[in-house]
C-alpha cells in the first residue's frame, strides 16, 4: 500500500477505477491506512539527485494548477533528509506564479523523469520559500551544486509520498552531457585511427 495512492485516489477517481475495471487492483494498494508522511528511500534520493530537471506543479487560489521547470546541474536538488528536499530557487521571468500559489497552498507535485534510462518518479509534497537571508545556514548548505543565475529565494519540499511509475512511451533522450561520455571511447578511437592513417599516408608518399 501507498501514501501515494492514498492521496490521488479521490472519489471521483475510485469511480472511474470502478467504471474501467481496474477497481479491484486499486483496492489491493489501499487495504491499509497511511496517514504518516513516507520517507526517501535510497533509491529515490539518489534518482532525484542524479537528475539536472523536474517538473514543478502548484495550484492557485482559482483552481487551475500550473506547472513550471526547474533544472540545474545533477545534485542541485539536494535532500536535506528522508523528508525533505531543497534547491536555490533563481531568477526567471519575474512572474512569480509557483511562489504566489504556494502562499495560499503549499501542496505541490513534483515530477522526475530520466529519459535516457526510461525511468520516472512522481511526489506529493509541501513546499515553503524563504529569502536567502532568512536562512543563511540552509542558503550555504544548498549553494554547491546549484543553478546559475540570481538567487531569489530558497525553496524547501516537505515530501509526503512518492511513487515510480511505469517506464511505458518514454522516449529515450539523451543530454549533451551524457553523449560526451558515451561517445568519448568511439572519439578516442576515431582520433587515434587518423592518427594511424596520416602516418601511413606519410609513409607511402615518402616511397613514392
Amino acid at each position: 500500500m501507498s501514501r501515494f495512492d492514498r492521496l490521488a485516489y479521490t472519489a471521483p477517481v475510485r469511480g472511474v477505477q470502478q467504471q474501467m475495471g481496474s477497481a479491484t487492483a486499486a483496492d489491493r494498494r489501499l487495504r491499509d491506512p497511511a496517514e504518516q508522511p513516507e520517507p526517501l528511500t535510497g533509491s529515490e534520493a539518489d534518482f532525484i539527485r542524479g537528475l539536472d530537471g523536474f517538473l514543478f506543479a502548484s495550484v492557485g487560489e482559482t483552481g487551475w494548477p500550473y506547472i513550471q521547470f526547474r533544472g540545474g546541474p545533477p545534485g542541485f536538488v539536494h535532500v536535506l533528509d528522508a523528508f525533505t528536499l531543497g534547491y536555490l530557487d533563481v531568477r526567471g521571468n519575474r512572474q512569480y506564479i509557483t511562489t504566489g500559489n504556494l502562499r495560499g497552498d503549499d501542496r505541490v507535485a513534483l515530477f522526475f523523469i530520466d529519459h535516457a534510462r526510461q525511468t520516472r518518479l512522481k511526489l506529493f509534497g509541501r513546499a515553503s520559500a524563504v529569502l536567502p537571508g532568512e536562512d543563511p545556514v540552509l542558503a550555504e548548505r544548498l549553494d554547491s551544486p546549484r543553478t546559475e543565475g540570481t538567487v531569489e529565494q530558497l525553496v524547501t519540499i516537505r515530501v509526503e509520498a512518492t511513487a515510480w511509475n511505469c517506464p511505458n512511451h518514454i522516449t529515450p533522450r539523451f543530454s549533451d552531457r551524457e553523449l560526451a561520455d558515451a561517445l568519448a571511447p568511439v572519439r578516442d578511437r576515431l582520433a587515434r585511427l587518423e592518427q594511424e592513417n596520416a602516418a601511413l599516408r606519410a609513409e607511402l608518399a615518402a616511397r613514392a
